[in-house]
């Protein structure tokens, strides 16, 4: 006597048939599809045995539904971005979400270096000196006018000397009339006040907390340094003490273990999922 061979859901005879093993049991596809076929995102369908599944946190396609919520192109072996429950192609999420430089107009694209200052973005090429016209880079600047100078340039430009030789105000044992001895950028006098310095040119704190501190991740406010303030820093990002909180539950996360998900930490308890 032959023995069986059936769908371990139904019981139907498999022999002459299509089967699938799950847990080394045999089903019949159309047992299989209704028990552990995913559903489409897009489609609400069960995605078939002879469907390419396409999955991204948890959640599953058909091949031909995976395309961008947007322009509707397909993202099959592409790169793409995910923004509020939606897929977008790179194009569709830079020029919704990119920010633009201040130079050509034209979109920052996701992963490639940018310069910000002062709620403004540049490619780095296109961050130059007005007066060399040489990129800028990492190296300091002094703005003026709207325009942005490399210290040398601006030395050349703008330096003017103050030719005395008693009173007034010394610094790096050169004599300063007060009413010279100005901040760099924005000119206000700092006799009397608090400064510090870069590249031996002096700065108010404001100034020098816009221009060259690092911004904290979390309220993208300057962290200054200044007065031993403490701050938190991980994979080239900062963030005020104060400011380094789980991303879902406000759970403050120093000295603590953390997750990251793209630009958000989380806490263990809220990055469980992830």
């Amino acid at each position: 006597m032959t023995e069986r061979f059936d769908c371990h859901h139904c019981n139907e005879s498999l022999y002459g048939k299509k089967y699938i093993l799950k847990e080394e049991n045999p089903h019949c596809v159309a047992c299989f599809e209704e028990l552990y076929a995913n559903t489409c995102e897009e489609c609400g369908t069960p995605i078939g045995c002879d469907c390419k599944d396409l999955s991204y946190k948890d959640r599953h396609w058909h091949e031909g539904c995976f395309h961008c919520s947007r322009c509707g192109s397909s993202l099959v072996d592409k790169p793409f971005a995910a923004k509020e429950e939606q897929l977008l192609c790179t194009d569709c999420y830079s020029n919704e979400y990119s920010s633009k430089c201040q130079e050509c107009k034209k979109t920052i694209m996701p992963g490639t270096r940018k310069m910000e200052y002062k709620g403004s973005s540049w490619h780095e090429t296109c961050f130059t000196c007005q007066r060399c016209q040489q990129p800028i880079g990492t190296k300091s600047f002094i703005p003026k006018e709207n325009q942005n100078f490399c210290v040398p340039c601006y030395e050349k430009q703008y330096a003017l000397q103050c030719p005395i030789t008693t009173g007034g105000v010394t610094y790096r044992d050169q004599p300063w009339h007060r009413e010279c001895f100005v901040c760099t950028a924005c000119k206000k006098q700092l006799s009397g006040q608090r400064f510090t310095a870069r590249d031996e040119f002096p700065y108010c704190l404001t100034c020098f907390c816009d221009l060259y501190a690092k911004k904290c991740a979390g309220c993208t406010n300057p962290i200054s340094g200044l007065g031993g303030t403490k701050y938190i820093s991980f994979e080239e990002r900062q963030w005020h003490n104060d400011c380094f909180n789980c991303k879902k539950c406000s759970l403050s996360l120093v000295g603590r273990g953390f997750l990251t998900e793209r630009d958000d930490i989380l806490c263990p308890d809220c990055g469980k999922d992830i």
